[in-house]
């Protein structure tokens, strides 16, 4: 028997109270009131803000290049489905088509759902993992989007501490050409503060 599957659509990310330098995935369900939070590193947050915002990095990031590498191939990521949790911790599959032949893939939910935004591909969960691990906020989703999200990707605050980490990581790895740009989009948001 299938078990029932429901739609999740991206709501917010944001940095999570639950634990220090991670940050807060929001998923709500498309057309209903439950949201699913999805505890997600520093750097997955930021590789979705990228997306989502339509900055465009020098070079590829990592889900870019392998988005890249399966339009190339032509490989079609047909949906990505939160299937299981455990103490916490969601596991996905990755359903692609390549040629006739349906391939099911596991992944970190966070790559998943940073692969799903690049490619556009809609995002499921099983009812029941929903329904046990969901918040409701008795809004459509629709009507709840924080308006900062909406037109900024995070709070300004929220962006400048994953801008300033990836600064450091970028001095940290040599890549001046990364460091210059992320140094200039940390100023330009200060300026607006």
């Amino acid at each position: 028997m299938d078990k029932k599957k429901v739609e999740l659509q991206v709501l917010n990310i944001s940095n999570s109270q639950a634990q220090v330098g991670a940050y807060a995935l929001v998923l709500a369900e498309v057309d209903g009131e439950r949201q699913l939070p999805v505890i997600i590193g520093a750097s997955e947050a930021q590789t979705m803000i990228i997306e989502l915002k339509g900055i465009v990095p020098p070079r590829p990031l990592t889900h870019n290049l392998f988005a890249s590498v399966l339009e190339v191939l032509h490989v079609e990521l047909l949906r990505v489905l939160i299937y299981k949790v455990d103490n916490g911790v969601f596991y996905s599959y990755l359903y692609m088509k390549a040629d006739e032949t349906v391939l099911r893939i596991d992944a970190r939910t966070s790559d998943a759902v940073a692969l799903a935004i690049r490619m556009s591909a809609p995002i499921f969960i099983y009812e029941d993992i929903l329904e046990t691990e969901c918040v409701k906020t008795g809004e459509s989703a629709t009507s709840i989007i924080n308006p900062n999200f909406a037109n900024d990707g995070l709070k300004q605050e929220d962006a400048l501490d994953i801008l300033k980490t990836a600064l450091e990581k970028a001095v940290k790895d040599e890549d001046y050409e990364r460091a210059a740009l992320l140094r200039d989009q940390i100023n330009q948001r200060k300026n607006k503060l």
